[in-house]
């Protein structure tokens, strides 16, 4: 096959097809001299030379001074296949937007404040113009862009790709984000719960790092898990598992959202947290904490009925972990999110549940901490994930 007949159509379209076939080449050759990979390729000396520059540029290359039959010559080694990752957190007050390079590793991010929850349309076009704008502003060419993956908080059926009916985005119900921003984008993207997310990044390069067996509890506007076993991601038949806010605590307590009474989220979610605080009518007027990083704040500094709200969450969420524990035996148990900041006043009541509703066994080795990436978790494992997918 000649140079121009690589990839017909547009110039862009030759270029990206003539860098393929320079990159398959050193993965097949190894380092390679620019002639040997002229040679290899059927590429004029020009293009590879081209074709070199700019990969040396997005670092997928090194070049180092070398030698061929006496004469001066460039070898090339491959680092890291081309290609960028894009990540999309959709909560239900922002989005942020990460974009990474083959390995996962971020290389420039854009956060804000938009009301997702409001229109799953909106929302998508909202999140295309922010990726949009990060690729703009850290120059890199959409064509380069060879995977995305979106942070959704709330169930995703595996069959359809559509959000369930009891996610922190009620309006989102039945709407599937990967086609959405698949069709925008012009790239295929993925849809992945949050908690998911957040259970690889800790797996990957967190506080999970290593282990087989871990659960991830990520704390928000609900409550849900991201669980890990034998080193896979457990998503269960529908993609429900790790539901774990749905787990009935309490058959006379408040009406959830799913329906139920007394659901681990009517005792830990953000909104609930928030309600059960003095002042919260007046908020605009010097009410109480309006955010859970200030229900935090207050409850170091010695607030009690902060420190109180608190310390019932993690009594709660031990009980509900306990469940978890005895089920799946994980060697760790990570919370991240915003009230993950509380520390030990979270911590420790949790441990303290657990330890009463957990088999003995279950518990001698289990080890209770927060996250090390506590609210960026779902932000790294979409990415993480992007890139692998990219492979």
């Amino acid at each position: 096959m000649t140079e121009t007949e690589a990839a017909p159509g547009s110039q862009a379209e030759l270029r990206r097809a003539n860098q393929r076939r320079v990159v398959e080449a050193l993965r097949a050759g190894g380092t390679l001299t620019q002639a040997e990979i002229a040679r290899a390729t059927g590429l004029s000396p020009a293009s590879v030379s081209n074709m070199v520059r700019d990969l040396r540029a997005a670092g997928t290359v090194s070049v180092r001074e070398t030698s061929s039959n006496g004469r001066r010559a460039r070898a090339i080694t491959l680092l890291r296949p081309p290609g960028a990752a894009v990540a999309i957190d959709f909560t239900p007050a922002g989005l942020t937007v990460a974009l990474g390079d083959s390995q996962g590793t971020t290389l420039a991010r854009e956060s804000v404040a938009y009301d997702v929850a409001a229109d799953p349309v909106r929302g998508v076009r909202r999140a295309v113009w922010l990726v949009e704008t990060v690729l703009a502003g850290a120059r890199v060419d959409h064509s380069t862009v060879t995977s995305v993956v979106a942070s959704i908080p709330g169930p995703i059926d595996l069959a359809t790709g559509e959000i369930g009916d009891i996610s922190c985005l009620p309006r989102w119900a039945g709407f599937c984000p990967a086609d959405a921003l698949t069709e925008k984008l012009g790239v295929r993207a993925v849809a992945e719960n949050d908690a998911n997310l957040c259970a690889l990044a800790e797996t990957a390069s967190g506080a999970g790092r290593g282990l087989d067996h871990i659960i991830h509890v990520q704390l928000s506007e609900g409550v849900g898990a991201g669980i890990v076993i034998n080193g896979q991601l457990l998503r269960g038949a529908r993609g429900n598992a790790g539901e774990i806010g749905h787990i009935g605590l309490d058959e006379r307590g408040q009406v959830c959202r799913c329906g139920n009474r007394g659901c681990l989220e009517t005792l830990a979610g953000a909104p609930y947290l928030l309600g059960m605080l003095p002042g919260q009518q007046g908020q605009g007027n010097g009410g109480g904490p309006a955010t859970i990083p200030q229900v935090v704040a207050a409850a170091d500094v010695g607030d009690p009925g902060c420190r109180r709200v608190i310390a019932e969450a993690g009594s709660a969420l031990g009980r509900g972990i306990a469940i978890l524990v005895n089920t799946f035996n994980p060697d760790l148990v990570t919370v991240g999110g915003e009230l993950a900041a509380a520390g030990e006043l979270l911590l420790e009541p949790m441990r303290r549940e657990v330890q009463l509703g957990a088999l003995g066994s279950a518990v001698r080795d289990l080890r209770i901490v927060r996250a090390d990436f506590s609210t960026d978790s779902a932000l790294r494992g979409a990415l993480r994930l992007a890139a692998a997918s990219a492979e």
